[in-house]
């Protein structure tokens, strides 16, 4: 089992790193929207690893049937080793790319809010709520557990989904299924 959790979850993680890396480096072409876009889509594909790994799982190990329990195991973890590529990388890309990121995104978060009517008062109190969402950012574990939680609504909905198509009872279970309906 861990060699497919880590073959699956480390080749969704690249890619999730991957188009993170590319998409950061042309952010100024992209901008903020399109990239909210670029960058779930890119989950979306990168999790249907997920649903791969399962597949292998179930097929090698399982001997053609996976409980929906044991499912979900496998595909959670594989999305875990994922997501954690995806927080080591924007580690890296927050620090050594893109430091003033967090000044950026506040800027647009102010410069959108503008554009949409909000008056003085409600631009001044998104300029102290960014304030501190820029301050908390800096302490590195808040900004890991931030990370983390971008990518795992996809990976435990393509987790779920996954479980739940790949489920397969075995021959045996069919078997006792079958005799225990009959009896009834």
């Amino acid at each position: 089992m861990r060699r497919i959790v880590l073959t699956f979850g480390l080749i969704a993680g690249g890619l999730l790193s991957l188009m993170m890396v590319v998409s950061m480096a042309f952010h100024e072409q992209i901008g903020f929207d399109r990239g909210l876009v670029v960058g779930y889509t890119t989950m979306v594909l990168s999790f249907l690893l997920v649903f791969f790994g399962v597949r292998a799982y179930r097929d090698t190990v399982g001997g053609g049937s996976i409980s929906f329990g044991r499912a979900l195991g496998v595909g959670l973890l594989i999305s875990l080793v994922a997501c954690v590529c995806y927080v080591v990388t924007w580690q890296f890309v927050y620090r050594l790319m893109m430091p003033d990121y967090m000044e950026r995104y506040a800027a647009y978060v102010l410069e959108k809010a503008r554009a949409s009517g909000a008056t003085p008062e409600q631009l001044a109190a998104q300029s102290q709520e960014m304030a501190r969402f820029r301050e908390m950012y800096r302490n590195p574990l808040v900004n890991a557990a931030m990370t983390f939680v971008e990518p795992l609504p996809v990976a435990l909905l393509m987790t779920l989904v996954s479980a739940g198509i790949l489920r397969r009872r075995g021959p045996a279970v069919e078997r006792v299924a079958a005799e225990t309906s009959l009896v009834v």
